[in-house]
């Protein structure tokens, strides 16, 4: 499957690295001289100058080559079109209306190969009152809602720790993708998919979404704890704090019983008056574990087989052996930074005798321009 990368940022190359992963050909074509967006973004940067590299940029652009097009140069233009009749699927991230002004419109697109399937990205929507609005993560968390429901209290907004509406956008993004070549394989005919990072958004809102257009309750944040399940979230103990949950009738039975408590207490005995009374919970769990460390307290929970955890740093995390057991570090060699490890796929693969097929090589994030002769060769050539 050859993919064309026409994203920038962050949304499209994520959308176009799951592909990749998967083991598609991707080409991303960047702009001339300073590429993708997020070459730019830093620091932290890594290597030496004119060598620089943002990490920022290599977090989402794995498995890839890259090519530096002009597209609004008619040379360039027409290797674009010469890899797009080749192609299976492109993507693209621009403000609507941008691919109709530089004469890649998803018809002319379909033009030239009927097969095409069409990923196009947009802030918030190719249509509607507000579809030219240029779309950045931090403030589609805020329209769409979900920083509304982060954050310490009502009225304490936090946006998310990583660009979520960008992730969340790309992989819906690559589902649809999917989706679409399936359908070609029956039809013969390409299509156009379209996400946006609005969509994305409200596509998680999960409960907090019914919780409005079903129940009529408007969500709100509340902190490190559930907002319909109790108790469940961060607690303090005697060195620090761990997080439990406690997700049913018998195991809230099985946590008092383990640690002295009184579930049948008033307030206490159901889900639904432990949330009524969720600042009460919290105190009397905390109580509870006033004595206690947290390796002790990991140690109990798990005797009990009550779900519960540590709180890990990043790093911490990926010198996690059971990180490294998932695949979730790669080993990748760069043209200029030599060996370096990256953030792996979230998914594997086993056939039914249980032997893994998951990719086990990847290719690192490419220098700007770095397939050029390789890239430009492909666009000449006649499609087959």
């Amino acid at each position: 499957m050859l993919v064309i990368d026409l994203s920038r940022a962050l949304s499209g190359p994520h959308a176009t690295m799951m592909l990749g992963d998967l083991g598609a050909r991707v080409i991303k074509v960047e702009a001339p001289r300073t590429g993708d967006d997020s070459r730019g973004w830093g620091p932290p940067f890594v290597g030496s100058d004119g060598e620089r590299e943002s990490t920022y940029f290599l977090s989402a652009n794995r498995n890839k080559e890259s090519v530096c097009l002009d597209l609004k140069d008619d040379a360039d233009r027409e290797v674009l079109l010469g890899l797009v009749r080749r192609a299976d699927v492109l993507v693209e991230n621009f403000r609507t209306g941008v691919m109709e002004r530089l004469g890649l419109g998803a018809e002319v697109l379909a033009g030239v190969n009927p097969r095409l399937v069409q990923l196009s990205i947009s802030g918030f929507g190719h249509d509607g009152p507000e579809a030219g609005r240029p779309g950045y993560d931090q403030i589609a968390q805020g329209e769409a809602g979900l920083m509304s429901l982060t954050g310490s209290a009502p009225g304490d907004p936090q946006r998310f720790g990583t660009p979520i509406c960008d992730l969340l956008a790309g992989m819906y993004g690559a589902f649809g993708v999917l989706a679409a070549l399936r359908e070609c394989q029956s039809t013969g005919r390409g299509q156009v998919v379209r996400t946006s990072l609005l969509a994305a958004a409200v596509g998680v809102h999960a409960f907090q979404g019914t919780r409005w257009t079903v129940g009529g309750e408007v969500g709100q944040a509340t902190g490190n704890h559930h907002s319909s399940i109790s108790p469940y979230g961060l607690f303090r103990c005697a060195d620090g704090a761990v997080q439990i949950a406690v997700g049913s009738e018998s195991l809230w039975q099985t946590f008092c019983a383990g640690f002295g408590l009184d579930p049948s207490q008033p307030g206490m005995a159901t889900n639904a008056e432990r949330v009524g009374a969720r600042a009460e919970v919290v105190t009397l769990v905390e109580k509870a574990f006033t004595d206690w460390t947290a390796e002790e307290l990991l140690s109990r929970l798990r005797e009990l087989g009550v779900p519960a955890g540590r709180l890990r740093s990043l790093d911490d995390v990926y010198e996690w052996e059971q990180t490294r057991s998932q695949g979730l570090v790669v080993d990748v060699v760069h043209e200029t930074l030599g060996s370096l490890q990256l953030p792996g796929p979230p998914l594997r693969f086993f056939d039914l005798t249980g032997q893994e097929r998951t990719r086990t090589s990847h290719r690192a994030p490419p220098v700007l321009d770095g397939d050029r002769e390789d890239v430009r060769r492909l666009g000449a050539e006649p499609a087959p």
